[in-house]
Parts: C-alpha cells; sequence; structure tokens
C-alpha cells in the first residue's frame, strides 16, 4: 500500500490545499493530512478545530484520513509507514524552501521522498495568512475556503 502523508498546519485549510489533497489522494491508496500542532505559533484555530475542519471539508475523498501531530515529520510519517511526503507549490519562492526540507528529510529518513505538486492557477496567489487577513475585516472568504471553514472563521473572529 504506498501511503502519503501531507503536513502543515492549515490555519485554516483553502480551496487551494483542497486541490493538492484531491491530486495526491488519486495517487497514493491512504493520504493522511498531518496537522501540524506547533507548540511555538500561535494558530487561530486548536489542533483540534483544524483537524474537524479538514474531516468535514474532505468527506468527498474517502481514502483520506486527518490527525494532528507533534514533532518531526519524519517520525510522524514513520508511524505511519509512509514513504512518500506530499508539499504543494505556490511559486518559485516555495521551491527554494521546500527544496531544502525536502532533503533534510531524505538525509534524516532515506526512505521517505517528497513529491510536490503545482497548485492550480486559480489557487496560486492563496495562503492561510493572506484569508484570515481578508476575514479579519468581514469581507467575503466563499471563493477561498469550503462554507463550513468560512462559518468558523467567521464565528472565530467574532470574539
Amino acid at each position: 500500500m504506498k501511503i502519503g502523508i501531507y503536513p502543515g498546519s492549515f490555519d485554516p485549510i483553502t480551496k487551494g490545499h483542497i486541490d493538492i489533497i484531491e491530486r495526491a489522494a488519486r495517487v497514493v491508496d491512504k493520504l493522511v493530512i498531518g496537522v501540524l500542532d506547533n507548540s511555538e505559533k500561535k494558530p487561530l484555530f486548536s489542533a483540534e478545530e483544524r483537524v474537524e475542519l479538514i474531516k468535514e471539508s474532505l468527506k468527498h475523498v474517502p481514502n483520506v484520513e486527518v490527525e494532528a501531530f507533534h514533532g518531526l515529520t519524519v517520525d510522524f510519517a514513520k508511524n505511519h509507514n509512509a514513504k512518500i511526503l506530499v508539499r504543494g507549490l505556490r511559486a518559485v519562492t516555495d521551491f527554494e524552501y521546500e527544496l531544502q526540507i525536502a532533503q533534510i528529510n531524505h538525509k534524516i529518513a532515506g526512505e521517505l521522498d517528497t513529491i510536490f505538486f503545482t497548485t492550480s492557477v486559480e489557487y496560486s496567489y492563496l495562503s492561510s495568512s493572506v484569508v484570515k487577513e481578508i476575514a479579519k475585516y468581514g469581507r467575503d472568504i466563499s471563493d477561498f475556503v469550503p462554507g463550513i471553514v468560512a462559518e468558523a472563521l467567521s464565528k472565530k473572529l467574532e470574539k
């Protein structure tokens, strides 16, 4: 069984992330979305909230599992017997950072390979940070995130 890991903070998940997930899910038997619970970052949504939002947003993709994790991605991958890491690239600037991470991951865990998916053109400008900034000012974000995420973001920002 080909198992892939798509790690990230997903705070919140966007339609760009979903595009990558749907495409990656077609090339692996099982895709595990690893929601990074990084204590050094201050996410808007808790890891548990992000996991639930992702699960709801991906009900239509049967071979996807979602769980939060702490620590190194290579250890998370090893715990799932995964040999493939999935990463998305929006622009050339992403590639330099992602290449460095892929190389160090391969050095630490030689059995782990990274597959890059370029983001579809309609999502190339999209990031979780941009979505949060637009939502903060009360603008419509329905083109950028699933409805359930837009609702959760609106409620979170009202507080």
